[in-house]
């Protein structure tokens, strides 16, 4: 024997939601929820009004009442699926490999930075040790002559 279909109700501010279901599990599930929105208050059965005699009459089947959205609206809709954790595993495997391969990427950067860096401060302190050089032999040069003027001059 069939058991006898309850009506349920839950609303999220926006919109209510109304199934005749023959349990609580079932209205959940025709909701597409996880969360036991009767265990907190959210969902509840009712007994009387306009949504009460919709849903008796197509049970199973979600009847859509517009609060704070399209307002007074009423129609008959399917819950939607939940996502299953195959699916998020995989989504949060490609986001995974995506983030690994910008990484990667952003590692092979740096380093070519890092190397045309190098290759400057290289190129640098070359011509830093090329001027040192030069001006030491103009010194050394300059000391010479100023040398030969003074023994010159003394002498």
């Amino acid at each position: 024997m069939a058991r006898k279909l309850k009506v349920f109700c839950y609303s999220d501010g926006f919109h209510s939601w109304t199934v005749a279901a023959s349990s609580r599990a079932k209205a959940l599930e025709a909701w597409g929820v996880r969360r036991d929105l009767f265990k907190d208050g959210a969902a509840r059965e009712i007994d009387v009004g306009p949504d009460r005699e919709a849903a008796l009459s197509a049970p199973g089947e979600l009847i859509e009442r517009g609060l704070a959205v399209d307002i007074g609206q009423v129609e008959r809709t399917k819950a939607p699926k939940p996502k299953t954790a195959k699916a998020a595993g995989v989504k949060a495997r490609v986001r995974v490999e995506a983030l690994e391969a910008d990484l990667a990427a952003l590692d092979a950067a740096q380093a070519d930075e890092t190397a045309a860096l190098e290759a400057e401060r290289e190129a640098l302190e070359g011509r830093a040790a090329a001027l040192a050089k030069r001006q030491a032999k103009a010194r050394e040069d300059l000391k010479a002559k100023l040398k030969a003027a003074r023994k010159t001059f003394s002498g």
